[in-house]
């Protein structure tokens, strides 16, 4: 490369969280895949996402979006201590969002909002391949490797102070 030419990075925008809701359903961990029905993605099968607000947490945006998208306000909430992230040629940007993983209790039933049109409490195994994204299925089986067949590091607890 010549000294006279200037490198063109791809910029990284990272103003948005993903959550994977895990249900204990007759002894085996079961994923919640909701199906959006809105002009981003409409009709795909995904776990929970959102943006984060002006001037808060990722956390804190990870128990709202579980709140406005399933109606569920109580969950045991952890950082996955991973990213979901994807190129978006028409736009000429990389996508990031932190991933969190959160424990329902079983009583708890979803109620969806007007984003989504159906819901799914799936199996691993089966949510991976219900999962429409490419690198959704990738982040669900480090989720059932770290959040489902062992128990996850303390480290991780997000604190319910927050």
């Amino acid at each position: 490369m010549s000294q006279t030419e200037t490198i063109f990075e791809v910029p990284i925008s990272c103003r948005g969280i993903a959550v994977v809701l895990l249900k204990k359903i007759d002894d085996l961990y079961h994923v919640l895949l909701v199906k959006r029905k809105s002009k981003i993605l409409d009709g795909a099968w995904c776990y929970i996402g959102g943006s984060i607000e002006n001037g808060k947490k990722a956390s804190e945006a990870a128990l709202r979006e579980i709140k406005e998208e399933t109606g569920i306000n109580e969950v045991i909430l952890y950082s996955a201590n991973r990213f979901y992230q994807f190129y978006s040629p028409q736009e000429e940007y990389i996508y990031m969002a932190p991933v969190f993983v959160g424990y329902v209790d079983s009583r708890h039933h979803v109620k969806l909002n007007h984003e989504h049109s159906a819901y799914k409490w799936l199996p691993v195994e089966e949510a991976i391949e219900t999962v429409t994204l490419p690198g959704n299925d990738e982040v669900l089986a480090f989720i059932d490797k770290h959040f489902i067949q062992r128990r996850p590091s303390s480290f991780l607890r997000i604190s319910k102070e927050l």
